[in-house]
């Protein structure tokens, strides 16, 4: 076959596959940056569970799971996630209050529902259905919003919030809280009223720290502030965390050969601190390439946010490309001792289930509106 039949044939074959792509509603480049990051927690949880080939069999599993979810969530179009909004929203609230009724208590927290079978965690749900709320409520109001609408939007924040808040799961409340300021960001809520609100959380600050926290709360946040007041308690992880992260230096000791980790001085190897092994094996260099990897993961879902068509889509594609990125931000400025303690996984990188399918539910309704969106413009 001659060279140039050999190319028109590749190009058609390439041209086929895009279309396939586009009809199964998947955004080639954001799997593309999901699968390169996927592999690489896959590679390092390797080596933070000791060569644990179950543990990575069972995070491979969720993996799975977590791409049939993002597929599912994807063949719906943004009108229908608008639709389901407000009953997402009613059914997560509904569930935080079986949860404060009825919920599990495990490791002095009540955050889960038992059915049976498993238990189900439904702030998970929260994650999804506050900023879909908002972004739905604001698809009926004028933009830029007014105070009222404003008030309304913070309220319904607010409450899930502080039903989280009290299970106790502070970082996942904050992460909720997140979510929904993003979307009255980007709605357009004006500088002066940010200033206020601000203003409004730091007075409520003294508030926050004796009703609100429990014990071992303020005491991640005095050890945030001075991790040597309790090395060998409180401030172990983060000055664990440092040297591992430290003593990387720019190339890394090599994968499977981290003595911080395997040594077992680094605690929560597998899933909070997770960063910290990476850093220790592959240095610097390591570092940025993972970073490199996020920030593409971010950059694509801040331009399909940019390319949405409607109110709706645009939210909450932006929100959720930001809540994306306070997961990273939270969970490395904890592991490098920037931040307090709160519990927050490196996405898609540390083990676990639930926020790893709830994470690839929401990059499913990215791929909706961008995919959908094409379809419309065409």
């Amino acid at each position: 076959m001659a060279p140039d039949t050999l190319g028109f044939a590749e190009n058609t074959r390439l041209t086929s596959g895009r279309k396939l792509l586009q009809r199964l509603h998947i955004d080639i480049t954001l799997l593309g940056g999901l699968l390169v990051l996927a592999s690489l927690g896959l590679f390092i949880l390797y080596s933070a569970a000791e060569q644990d080939q179950d543990v990575v069999t069972r995070q491979l599993i969720r993996l799975t799971l977590g791409f049939v979810v993002l597929f599912v969530l994807a063949q719906f179009p943004p009108r229908v996630l608008r639709r389901w909004s407000p009953w997402l929203y009613a059914l997560g609230l509904s569930l935080l209050i079986a949860v404060l009724l009825l919920g599990v208590v495990g490791k002095g927290a009540q955050r889960w529902l038992d059915l049976g079978l498993f238990r189900f965690q439904p702030s998970e749900i929260m994650k999804l259905a506050v900023p879909m709320m908002i972004a739905w409520y604001f698809t009926e109001a004028p933009l830029p919003p007014r105070s009222k609408h404003l008030t309304i939007a913070s309220a319904l924040i607010l409450v899930p919030t502080l039903l989280i808040a009290k299970q106790p799961d502070l970082g996942t409340s904050l992460l909720i809280a997140s979510s929904g300021f993003f979307v009255l960001w980007l709605a357009g809520m004006s500088g002066r009223l940010l200033v206020g609100l601000l203003v409004l959380i730091s007075a409520a600050a003294p508030f926050v720290w004796s009703y609100l926290l429990h014990e071992y709360q303020q005491q991640r946040i005095l050890t945030f502030l001075n991790p040597e007041i309790d090395p060998q308690g409180a401030g172990y992880h983060i000055m664990q965390s440092t040297i591992a992260i430290g003593s990387g230096g720019p190339y890394g000791k090599g994968w499977l050969n981290g003595t911080q980790s395997h040594l077992d001085f680094l605690p929560e190897r597998s899933t909070d601190f997770i960063f910290a092994v990476f850093s220790e094996e592959f240095g610097f260099l390591g570092n940025l390439l993972l970073l490199a990897v996020y920030i593409f993961i971010i950059t694509r879902g801040a331009v399909i946010a940019a390319q949405a068509q409607d109110t709706f889509s645009r939210l909450l594609a932006g929100s959720l490309t930001l809540t994306f990125f306070v997961y990273l931000f939270v969970n490395i400025g904890m592991v490098i001792g920037l931040l307090p303690v709160v519990g927050l996984p490196l996405p898609l990188v540390s083990y676990g289930g639930t926020s790893l399918v709830t994470l690839m539910a929401a990059f499913g309704m990215l791929m909706s509106i961008q995919t959908h969106r094409k379809l419309i413009a065409t």
